[in-house]
């Protein structure tokens, strides 16, 4: 199949009725959820994989990733107008947004936000399309070694990039990689971690921890915030069209945010959240007015915002290619595909051409609507922010209550929810982050099947690792991480037990 017929299948795919609609529904919910404070894409997919079960596979692959890059686009609105995030990769747009609010331009940052969403989105889509397919043509090279490898330091690219302590995030991802060997063994049948529970006989479920970790965990934190004292914009927001000179400012800003995103979202561990803060920093680093920033700079917005809706797609290409989930967001999406018996990899493209393609046609649609939706309606986007939390609580509850049940049918899973919830929130409140543990959950059984497999090619030796170029490359790539991690530990800990000893 040719490169234009490819196009084409995607549109056809795409305008069926079916799938247009759940595209439409993904980019809408995406945007509300930007908007409000507190939930994010991220709880938001958890909570909604379960609809999936009665969703082709093509509909609801759609409708996830629509509410992912759905959900930058409304961010910006709420930091810009509100000062405040409605989902992490926005805390760097409050900066300077706000202050162009504040100052009467509360158009042409919204504005600037949108089409350097749209320009920075559409751009990804494109690198999306011309590197996923040689990206999986390489991987066919690939063996149980170098998936094993690339796993490895995809968890270990996850620790290092870790947002709080880079210790307590490898300590998740060994619990995690406990948690996924819960079950019957694979090679010789026999059960392990279940203590005579028959209903773990089948392993921990996906669904149990994802609606524990990210809906309960997020309810039970958000109570004892206050979420509704922010005072909304009240003057009318006009001049959505940045001026020339506005363009002329935020030109290059568009187009570096664009790039940084795009090669974060390919890097393990990389995510919409970091591409927004690199991203911002370098536009202070390379402006010929850095002391203008956090004072209304517009290329404080253009930057941030364009980086993190091409970190979309960039995030999209190592699933798709190589199947491994570079964060928490592709690990929900990665769940997605198994439920449909769809194992996206070097094979995906050519077994299921009518996704891919539909799947980047949808994408190309979906960033259309979102520039049609952000703009006339960001009066009606804003007072979502007027519901109070007190009525959201108990729909995402019953929500995660449903999406539980229904995995399995099985009430055991309401208990394995419940705890999950509470373990979540414990974590949050001790500074654990989720996003190691459930990656280490999703990518923990498929690492020991090619670990195991590995060793049975090498007859039990554990020199066939780094004896193939391609996994002992990696393998060095990880190695260098951790070390560059424990040494700073190492350091700081012999300083204070110096600082003792004295």
């Amino acid at each position: 199949m040719g490169f234009f017929d490819s196009i084409l299948l995607g549109f056809q795919v795409i305008l069926d009725p079916g799938n247009l609609l759940f595209c439409g529904i993904g980019v809408v919910l995406g945007t509300m959820i930007g908007v409000l404070p507190g939930i994010g894409p991220t709880t938001t997919m958890a909570i909604l994989l379960p609809v999936t079960f009665r969703t082709t596979p093509t509909e609801s692959i759609i409708m996830l990733t629509g509410i992912f890059y759905g959900a930058m686009y409304g961010g910006s609105t709420t930091s810009i107008l509100v000062n405040l995030p409605g989902e992490a990769a926005s805390v760097v747009t409050c900066i300077d947004g706000y202050q162009m609010a504040r100052k009467g331009r509360a158009g042409p940052a919204l504005g600037i936000a949108a089409w350097g969403s749209f320009i920075a989105g559409t751009s990804a889509v494109i690198g999306l399309m011309f590197v996923t397919q040689p990206l999986a043509q390489f991987a066919l090279r690939f063996g149980p070694p170098e998936y094993f490898a690339i796993m490895c330091i995809g968890l270990v690219a996850v620790t290092y990039l870790a947002q709080r302590s880079v210790l307590k995030a490898i300590m998740m991802a060994f619990v995690g990689i406990l948690i996924g060997a819960v079950g019957v063994d694979m090679m010789h049948g026999t059960q392990r971690f279940t203590f005579g529970i028959d209903e773990l006989l089948d392993g921990v479920g996906i669904f149990p921890i994802l609606m524990g970790l990210f809906g309960i965990s997020e309810v039970l934190e958000n109570l004892e915030q206050n979420l509704g004292s922010s005072q909304i914009y009240q003057a009318h927001v006009k001049n959505l069209w940045p001026s020339l000179e506005d363009w002329a400012r935020a030109k290059w800003s568009i187009v570096r945010g664009t790039i940084l995103g795009f090669i974060v979202g390919l890097i393990p561990g990389g995510g919409v959240t970091l591409s927004s803060f690199i991203s911002y920093a370098v536009e202070k680093k390379v402006s010929k007015h850095p002391e203008e920033f956090g004072k209304g700079a517009i290329e404080g917005v253009a930057g941030p915002e364009s980086a993190n809706n091409a970190c979309t797609g960039g995030c999209m290409i190592p699933l798709l290619s190589l199947g491994v989930p570079t964060n928490v967001t592709m690990a929900i999406l990665f769940s997605a595909f198994i439920i449909h018996g769809i194992a996206p990899g070097p094979f995906f493209i050519k077994a299921h051409p009518d996704i891919f393609w539909g799947l980047i046609a949808s994408m190309w649609v979906g960033n259309v609507l979102l520039v049609v939706l952000n703009l006339p309606l960001i009066g009606l986007w804003v007072q979502f922010l007027k519901i109070p939390y007190r009525i959201l609580f108990p729909i995402i509850l019953l929500f995660c209550l449903i999406g539980a049940y229904t995995s399995s049918n099985a009430s055991f899973d309401l208990i394995l929810m419940a705890v999950f919830g509470v373990l979540g929130y414990l974590m949050k409140k001790f500074g654990y982050e989720a996003a190691p543990l459930v990656l280490a959950v999703v990518l923990g059984p498929i690492m020991e099947a090619n670990f195991r497999q590995s060793l049975v090619m090498s007859q039990g030796s554990f020199i066939i690792f780094f004896s193939r170029p391609i996994s002992g490359i990696t393998f060095g790539i990880a190695a260098l991480l951790l070390i560059s991690t424990i040494v700073p530990f190492v350091k700081r800990r012999y300083k204070k037990y110096q600082e003792f000893k004295d």
